[in-house]
C-alpha cells in the first residue's frame, strides 16, 4: 500500500474498533436511574389503586362503629317506686253499670293497695270516659305511683294535675272496663316496672 500508510514486515495488523468504556458507564448509571423511576412510580400507581393499606388501616381503626351492649349501672338514679300498701286510691264508677267501683276496690285491697273513697265519679268524668279506665293523681306521682297504679289496669289513660293536693290517685272507670289486668300478669309488670332492664352502652366493634 502507498500513501502515508505503509505496512512493513510479514503480519499485517489487526483492525480493532476503540473501547468505548466511557458510553458504557454512561449508558449503565442511565439505565438504573431509568429503572429506579421506574419502580417508585409503580409503587406510587399501587398506592393510588389500592388506597394505602397503612391509610386504610388507619381510617378503619379511627371508623370503628359502635355496638350497644348492656350496662353494669344505669346512667342516672331511678326515682324509687313506692309499694302498693303506701298508695292510697280512690275507686270512682263514671259508667252506667252499678257496683263496678266496690267490685275493683276490694280486688285492689286483695293486691295490697289502700282503698280511699269508692264511689261513682263527679260530672267532670261521669259517662265521659270511653276507654278501660284513667289513672289521676298529682303532678309528682306521674313517674312514681301512677305506674304502680297502671300495672292493675292495662291501658287506662293516666292523668296529672298540677293543682291536686295529697298523694292519692284516682281510678276512673271507663265504659269498656271489663275488671282489672289478670293478677299474675299484673304482678310480672310490676316486676319489671321495679327492676327496669340496664341502659345500653356503646362500645367500639372493629
Amino acid at each position: 500500500m502507498g500513501g502515508q500508510y505503509r505496512i512493513t514486515g510479514d503480519k499485517y495488523p489487526r483492525m480493532r474498533r476503540p473501547r468505548r468504556r466511557g458510553k458504557l458507564v454512561v449508558l449503565t448509571v442511565v439505565s438504573a436511574a431509568v429503572l429506579g423511576v421506574g419502580g417508585w412510580g409503580t409503587l406510587q400507581l399501587i398506592d393510588v389503586f389500592t388506597g394505602g393499606d397503612s391509610a386504610a388501616a388507619a381510617g378503619t381503626k379511627s371508623a370503628c362503629g359502635t355496638e350497644a351492649k348492656p350496662s353494669a349501672s344505669p346512667a342516672g338514679a331511678a326515682k324509687p317506686l313506692p309499694r302498693p300498701n303506701t298508695i292510697t286510691v280512690n275507686v270512682l264508677n263514671a259508667t252506667t253499670r252499678s257496683g263496678l267501683a266496690q267490685k275493683t276496690a276490694d280486688e285492689l285491697k286483695k293486691r295490697g293497695f289502700r282503698i280511699g273513697e269508692v264511689a261513682n265519679a263527679p260530672a267532670t268524668f261521669d259517662k265521659k270516659v270511653k276507654g278501660a279506665g284513667v289513672l289521676l293523681g298529682p303532678a309528682t306521682a306521674l313517674d312514681t305511683a301512677l305506674p304502680v297504679l297502671g300495672t292493675q289496669l292495662t291501658g287506662a289513660e293516666r292523668r296529672t294535675d298540677p293543682a291536686r293536693k295529697g298523694a292519692e290517685l284516682d281510678l276512673i272507670i271507663g265504659d269498656t272496663f271489663r275488671g282489672l289486668t289478670a293478677k299474675a300478669d299484673a304482678d310480672k309488670a310490676l316486676t319489671a316496672l321495679a327492676n327496669p332492664e340496664p341502659a345500653p352502652a356503646s362500645k367500639k366493634n372493629c
